[in-house]
């Protein structure tokens, strides 16, 4: 494989990559390699969801979502979550890992860690400085009803609704 970098920025590594597929045929891919990341879903105790009204400037304004960051060089995934949960949505818990998605599988190698969070309690929140977000307590029959109409359009908030509220690890 040949790897042209293009661009290597804070989200991560963007460059062309020749390839050959397994069918044999050449091509040439656009490639985000990406650090990984981890979101979390907070379930309270009474059935409540904690979830991030954030601005996303791709997604064109504000958009539910859980909490979620970037993983940092060499951070265990766990701790990443832990660290979200903290900074955005000012908790803390017990985590338990849901399972491992791939976003985009189509260009980027990002694999994004979810975890469900129980046992929660309030801590002092701290966004970092370029984050516009809220959190919100709502009730879990109200986040799957926003899922449901499409007012929640973010992924991998869908796969960690689907995974912790309507199909609970045991």
């Amino acid at each position: 494989m040949k790897r042209t970098e293009i661009f290597d920025g804070r989200v991560g590594r963007f460059g062309l990559e020749e390839v050959e597929l397994p069918n044999g045929v050449n091509v040439t891919l656009e490639v985000l390699r990406h650090a990984g990341a981890c979101a979390v879903l907070p379930l309270h105790a009474d059935g409540s969801v904690t979830l991030i009204r954030q601005h996303r400037h791709c997604a064109g304004g504000t958009i539910w979502e859980i909490p979620a960051g970037k993983l940092e060089p060499g951070e265990d995934p766990a701790a990443c979550a832990a660290r979200e949960l903290e900074e955005e949505a000012g908790l803390r818990g017990t985590l338990r890992l849901l399972t491992t998605i791939l976003p985009a599988p189509a260009y980027t190698d990002e694999q994004i860690h979810l975890y469900l969070a129980t046992d929660l309690r309030a801590v002092p929140a701290r966004p970092d400085a370029d984050e516009v977000l809220e959190a919100v307590r709502l009730p879990a029959q109200e986040v799957l009803a926003l899922a449901r109409s499409g007012a929640i359009p973010d992924a991998k908030t869908l796969c960690a609704l689907f995974l912790g509220l309507t199909h609970p690890l045991s």
